[in-house]
């Protein structure tokens, strides 16, 4: 084969290896998480003064280290689950506790981020407040992908 007919091939192959990634990127994404969906209407799409811009960081900074803590605790929780999970070798005591803790945390982190979100409304206008609302809803409620 000649070296034309390689480049030939080869272009194909990419042009068909990037239609095929391009494609599944379009079907698998998953859909943003809330947070991030309200932190780009937040900074993005919402006109804030210079006040409320530095009342919402810091409220942000804030809840990224209580997130961050309660994430490492989801992990430690997961590290008990995979312990309880070797030592019982099917859904015994051990493991129902530890399903039990991990959910405790995941729901108090969704409660801690509910709590923040309405903080950082509680900044906005109530022009903003009602863009903010509106995108939640939005986000709560479009099918999943």
């Amino acid at each position: 084969m000649s070296a034309r007919r390689y480049l030939l091939v080869a272009l194909v192959a990419f042009t068909a290896a990037l239609g095929a990634v391009l494609a599944a990127r379009a079907w698998f994404v998953p859909t943003p998480r809330v947070e991030s969906q309200v932190h780009t209407l937040l900074h993005r799409q919402l006109t804030l003064d210079a006040d409320q811009e530095r009342r919402i960081h810091a409220l942000e900074a804030a809840f990224a280290k209580r997130r961050e803590a309660l994430e490492a605790e989801m992990r430690a929780d997961n590290e008990r689950l995979a312990a309880a999970i070797v030592a019982e070798h099917g859904y015994g005591p051990k493991v129902g506790e530890a399903v039990d803790r991990t959910h405790h945390v995941m729901g108090q982190l969704q409660k801690e981020t509910l709590q923040h979100i309405f903080a950082m409304r509680g900044v906005l206008r109530p022009d903003q407040a009602a863009q903010l609302d509106a995108a939640i809803v939005r986000a709560l409620t479009q099918p999943a992908r």
